[in-house]
């Protein structure tokens, strides 16, 4: 049986945090993205599609921001929990593709780094995961440099 799921994921760009997408500090002038964990907008649209293929929430559900365990939480972490909740259910993810929207900072030179560790963190081969960049040519919120936002999808099987 196999299921698809779709995540979706924003944060806010704020001074005076760190810019962490797919598990990778980028250097971005000391604006980075605002959130109770870690903030990383890719891992957590892969956690959501994850979790939404197997039909068991979303990262809200299982890692909440009201409560203090996670203030500041690794995201690789948590989808590596995610992964294991999976598995737990009988579920082998088959891939995962995404796509990140930012204007700025530049993301290419850190896809393949964030592809290794997304597979690490979920047990896959680096070949099933995809990540990709694009700006919105200085359209809407990330345009302007006013945050970063992540769409992912992906297959699992029972």
């Amino acid at each position: 049986m196999l299921r698809i799921g779709h995540g979706y994921d924003v944060h806010k760009l704020a001074e005076g945090r760190k810019c962490i997408i797919g598990g990778v500090e980028i250097e971005n002038n000391g604006i980075g993205l605002l959130g109770h964990s870690d903030a990383d907008v890719l891992l957590h649209a892969i956690s959501d599609a994850l979790l939404g293929a197997a039909a068991l929430g979303d990262i809200g559900k299982h890692f909440p921001d009201t409560d203090p365990e996670y203030s500041g939480a690794d995201s690789l972490v948590l989808l590596q929990r995610v992964a294991e909740l999976l598995c737990n259910e009988g579920y082998k993810i088959v891939n995962i593709d995404s796509t990140v929207l930012a204007q700025a900072p530049k993301l290419a030179p850190h896809i393949e780094k964030m592809r290794n560790n997304i597979a690490k963190a979920v047990g896959i081969d680096v070949s099933l995961v995809s990540v990709k960049a694009t700006t919105e040519e200085g359209l809407g919120f990330t345009g302007e440099k006013l945050g970063i936002a992540a769409h992912a999808v992906c297959l699992i099987e029972k």
